[in-house]
């Protein structure tokens, strides 16, 4: 039983293509004991790239559930990750490894949560107090 924030490819991946993703973070996501999160800021990402017309899936995603976000989330059993002061506070204090501000805003949460963050993107592994599992 573990707490998990999914980044924007693991949940992109889990609704519609889980077998694309690693076998553990599958196991994972599919073990109902587990608290999966997706980030505020993560949604916010995928609109973006979506609203530019670089990201089907987000489309597909939404086209897939009449409650929109919230009921994909429901539907999965995901947890909605708002982004709080104490977030932005984290967020400030990292060292600039990394400057897309959603993955940093993702490890901020991560860190401050206490959250094991599920991603392909290496970047996570240059922060060392947070916990990674590959997507």
């Amino acid at each position: 039983m573990g707490r998990y924030l999914l980044d924007s490819n693991a949940f992109i991946w889990a609704k519609i293509a889980p077998n694309v993703l690693a076998t553990q973070a599958r196991e994972i996501i599919e073990d109902s004991k587990n608290t999966l999160f997706v980030s505020a800021a993560c949604l916010w990402e995928l609109a973006d790239k979506a609203s530019k017309g670089k990201l089907p899936e987000f489309e597909l995603i939404l086209r897939q559930q009449p409650d929109g976000l919230i009921g994909s989330l429901q539907q999965s059993g995901m947890q909605l990750m708002p982004i709080e002061v104490t977030h932005i506070e984290t967020a400030y204090r990292l060292p600039l490894l990394h400057r897309d501000p959603f993955d940093r805003m993702m490890i901020a949460q991560a860190l401050t949560e206490d959250a094991i963050v599920i991603s392909r993107d290496r970047i996570f592994r240059d922060y060392p107090r947070v916990k990674l599992v590959s997507a």
